[in-house]
């Protein structure tokens, strides 16, 4: 097939930019979302060692278990198994992570369209995508094809591109727990599917079984334990297996299976690092192929389906995936693609995200707004994604089968990210979701060997990965149950709370006991605040003692601050500040403590930027600073951070520790400077391209700020149900809410004269009476209503002033 005229990229723009335009007037919110936002791992772009976005461009539905979509490598700190600026597909894969920053996991059961003869490695990726070690410049070919942004759509619940090396269009369409492919072949006397049920995105997995159910139909699993790499290249422990249901549109006249022979040492060993070596893309190569009469089952097992093929012919796969059975494979393909019509379940998958994206409608703004809007808040919809089957089925964490009553078993909390700002929006527009959560939370607690009676800090497939700081999971039930979400069992929750707070405090950090933790400021700031949610989910329940308790230790935040050096400094165990230190030629020498400086105590970040993370108690804090010298800190934290906001030592967005301090300008005498600095990070630490992220997407976090902020509020303190007013992009706002769990229909902010220049608030009303504040109440945006802010160029200094 001639797919020459989509690698024309003047006249595809022309004719985009003119349909573009006849189009723009009838555009709904879903057709602004941008699935290529964010979607790159590279370090160069993003100026860091930590990449950009890191999400994946590919097809999904809100929350649901499968996403459908490209990889275009395997090892690595690639998380999304898919990098913009990689030159090569080596894929697709029904099961993808979101903007995480660590060596990442799932792209599980990779399917690759091919012509010409089998191949069972997927070759060498090109130095510039991965630098493989290859010292004698060995060429391995593979299936691995290239690829042209020309050709490629990425959209709400769609993705296709050309494989250049075959001439093949792919194309991806999801339902909530299956995926269907759509492949173009030109004429050929041999095509071929693939489909690599050994690889994983961060490394492999140790067992596979594929059987032959019929003509057009396979089934089987692959086992992923934590010693084959995968989440954080097996620190994180991930445990799961993926059981699948496949069916083609083509009979299986003609296929096989090939399994490579690894030595024992490898087997062993076999983690993500593994796929970086020459020997395994040589062992690969060479593996055996044999037809697959009945079943396989091996360690390194590869499918195979050969055809010939007409012009222009269609070739459909559609996939069925469950973590629990076989069975439930087959279930939740045929509940959710009971055909094969293709366009059809687009089409469907399209009216799923229009129904969730009408939780908030955006007026006013440019174009470019609106995408990074509507993106963003697609994004905020991709996890806590369900691991529970159509019929409820879920693997708990203590391995049985059990069934959700009332709730969807849900997967992938990112806690120390998403407690921030994407749990706290949650509870606006899907409270349904955070109750899910919660619940999963309890079953967790209950039922992990590991961790009994003990929350998650961060969840991945009923694994406790222990990844980053505090404990957020406290902080989301905290959050919820003040803000009127109380479908879980509220007293079994608070004793999970308790318990997790003292007893991870006891293995690790002594906080509770001698009021700080040992040489470490991130835990000691962070675990105080998580005190303090103890303490107010303890004041909600009507227990005193713990209200009492938990109240005190939260102030625990004081004791590392060095007033010598008028910050928040380590402290170690015998009560002495731990001296600040830099390597130089090998030696570890001391220095004068430099706030700026990163190694000292502080969990990706500097004391600068984590020393501002006291959420539940700003006003003891700007006592212990000193009023002014808050001021004086806030607004020199802010003035010395880039135009760009990428990687640095002043207000750092690309990462979570300081994603609450824009607001807290809202409690000094220049409340004017958080609508100044939240409107100018809304302009520029997003984008509508593939640069469109400054950091990892932190699976939600990173978009759900720019929800909130763009919409004119965002909380401090997750827990307490006070909302910062700040200055809204777009001019009118509605959040459409759930009657389950609020009060009002609807409720709206309307920003009056509003525009890029005029992004000071002058006045503000709530549902018509003069609000002479900068905050509102969780319950009154749950009644309903409307907030109006008159905007203008120049700042009201009195505004907010108590």
């Amino acid at each position: 097939m001639n797919y020459s005229f989509f690698k024309r990229p003047i006249l595809c723009i022309t004719l985009f930019s003119i349909s573009a335009m006849l189009f723009a007037q009838k555009k709904e919110p879903v057709d602004y979302i941008n699935t290529i936002i964010g979607a790159s791992t590279s370090n160069s772009a993003a100026k860091s060692g930590h990449g950009l976005g890191k999400t994946f461009p590919g097809a999904a539905t809100p929350f649901g278990l499968v996403q459908l979509s490209p990889d275009t490598i395997t090892g690595g700190d690639n998380g999304p198994g898919y990098s913009w600026h990689h030159s090569t597909i080596e894929g697709f894969s029904f099961t993808h992570m979101s903007g995480i920053g660590w060596f990442g996991d799932f792209g599980n059961f990779l399917v690759m369209p091919t012509t010409g003869e089998i191949r069972t490695t997927k070759g060498l990726p090109p130095r510039q995508d991965l630098n493989v070690p290859n010292p004698e410049n060995k060429q391995i070919k593979g299936w691995r094809s290239k690829f042209s942004h020309d050709t490629e759509i990425a959209k709400a619940g769609y993705y296709s591109v050309i494989l250049d090396d075959y001439s093949i269009k792919v194309e991806l369409a999801a339902a909530p727990r299956s995926g269907m492919m759509k492949m173009t072949f030109p004429k050929s006397n041999q095509s071929n599917i693939l489909i690599d049920l050994s690889r994983r995105i961060g490394g492999s997995n140790s067992e596979q079984f594929i059987k032959k159910v019929n003509a057009n139909t396979i089934q089987g699993y692959m086992k992923c334990p934590p010693e084959n790499g995968g989440w954080g290249n097996g620190a994180g422990k991930g445990d799961y297996t993926v059981h699948f249901y496949a069916q083609f549109s083509k009979p299986l006249e003609n296929c096989g299976y090939w399994e490579v022979k690894y030595p024992e040492e490898l087997l062993k060993k076999r983690k993500v690092d593994s796929h970086q070596k020459i020997e395994f893309y040589e062992m690969a190569a060479n593996a055996e192929k044999k037809p697959l009469e009945k079943s396989a089952q091996g360690a390194h097992i590869g499918f195979f389906a050969k055809f010939e093929t007409k012009e222009a012919e269609e070739v459909f796969l559609k996939v069925g995936i469950s973590f629990v059975s076989i069975e439930n494979a087959k279930q939740n393909l045929q509940n959710d693609i009971k055909d094969w019509d293709f366009e059809n379940l687009v089409n469907k998958t399209r009216k799923q995200w229009s129904q969730s994206l009408s939780k908030m409608k955006v007026e006013g703004g440019s174009e470019r707004d609106k995408t990074i809007f509507y993106t963003a808040l697609y994004h905020t919809m991709i996890d806590p994604r369900a691991a529970s089957d159509f019929n409820g089925e879920y693997i708990a964490a203590d391995k049985t089968v059990k069934k959700a009553e009332g709730f969807t078993y849900r997967t992938i909390f990112s806690g120390w990210d998403v407690f921030r700002s994407q749990f706290p929006l949650l509870t606006i527009i899907r409270p349904d979701i955070v109750s899910d959560q919660i619940n999963t939370f309890v079953q967790l607690a209950e039922l992990t060997p590991t961790h009994k009676a003990m929350l998650p800090r961060w969840e991945f497939m009923n694994s406790y990965s222990g990844c980053m700081v505090g404990d957020p999971a406290i902080s989301v039930i905290a959050d919820a149950y003040a803000k009127g979400i109380r479908t879980f069992d509220a007293e079994k929750a608070f004793e999970f709370c308790k318990n997790t707070t003292l007893k991870r405090d006891g293995n690790n950090y002594n906080f509770h006991k001698i009021g700080y933790c040992p040489n470490l400021v991130s835990q000691t700031l962070e675990i105080a605040y998580g005190s303090w949610c103890v303490g107010k989910l303890a004041e909600l329940l009507g227990k005193e003692e713990d209200t009492k308790k938990f109240y005190e230790v939260s102030l625990n935040y004081k004791n590392i601050w060095d007033e010598s050096v008028k910050w928040f400094r380590a402290k170690d165990a015998n009560g002495n500040w731990t001296p600040s230190k830099i390597r130089k030629n090998g030696e570890w020498i001391e220095v004068p403590f430099d706030k700026t400086r990163h190694d000292q105590g502080c969990v990706e970040s500097n004391n600068f930027q984590q020393g501002w993370f006291v959420p539940h108690d700003i006003k003891g804090l700007k006592s212990l600073m000193g009023e002014e010298f808050f001021l004086q800190e806030l607004e020199t934290f802010f003035d010395n951070t880039p135009e760009d906001f990428m990687w640095n030592n002043y207000y750092n967005h690309p990462n979570e520790p300081n994603h609450q301090v824009p607001f807290m300008f809202n409690h000094t005498s220049k409340p004017y400077l958080t609508q100044k600095w939240t409107r100018k990070i809304c302009d520029k630490a997003y984008g509508n391209d593939v640069l469109g992220l400054v950091g990892n997407e932190d699976v939600g976090q990173m978009s759900a700020w720019y929800v909130l902020a763009s919409a004119g509020i965002h909380p401090i303190c997750p827990g307490d149900t006070r909302y910062e007013i700040t200055s809204p992009v777009f001019d009118k706002i509605e959040f459409n809410l759930d009657k389950k769990y609020h009060k009002g229909k609807k409720f709206t902010i309307i920003a009056k004269n509003n525009s890029p220049e005029n992004v000071y608030i002058k006045s503000v009303s709530l549902n018509g009476k003069p609000l002479n504040r900068l905050w509102i109440d969780h319950s009154e945006i749950s009644k309903g209503g409307t907030l109006v802010l008159q905007m203008d160029k120049n700042p009201n200094k009195k505004l907010g002033l108590k």
